[in-house]
């Protein structure tokens, strides 16, 4: 049975993957393992080791508490800060695709979709 906070683990390694537009087979030759290996740390089915955490942060672009954000203090099981909103694929394809706006454009669409979402 996969221990939660593994779970937890691999669903912030997925999420920033999907961030950064690398696939799995790509952050695995960054990181020198197979790519089924990331599919396992990724469900939570295998553990990530410190020193393999270490070099899964250091290719995606972050520190090692990244992993560890929204877990719940002191809970058995964790609790997401965003809910389970950003593990979505299609809003984590939206929020890369609107970071690659440029910032005058993407102000502009910002306001459409407030104005937009208030309408609804």
């Amino acid at each position: 049975m996969k221990h939660p906070v593994d779970a937890h683990v691999g669903k912030r390694i997925r999420h920033r993957r999907w961030m950064v537009g690398m696939t799995q087979q790509q952050l695995a030759d960054k990181v020198g393992i197979k790519f089924q290996q990331i599919q396992k740390y990724e469900t939570g089915m295998n553990r990530v080791s410190a020193s393999r955490l270490w070099d899964v942060a250091d290719a995606l672009g972050v520190s090692i508490s990244f992993f560890f954000e929204g877990l719940g203090e002191g809970q058995s099981n964790p609790t997401y800060a965003h809910g389970d909103m950003m593990s979505d694929k299609e809003a984590l394809e939206l929020v890369r695709s609107y970071y690659a706006i440029p910032e005058a454009q993407r102000r502009r669409l910002f306001d459409l979709a407030r104005v937009l979402s208030e309408a609804a």
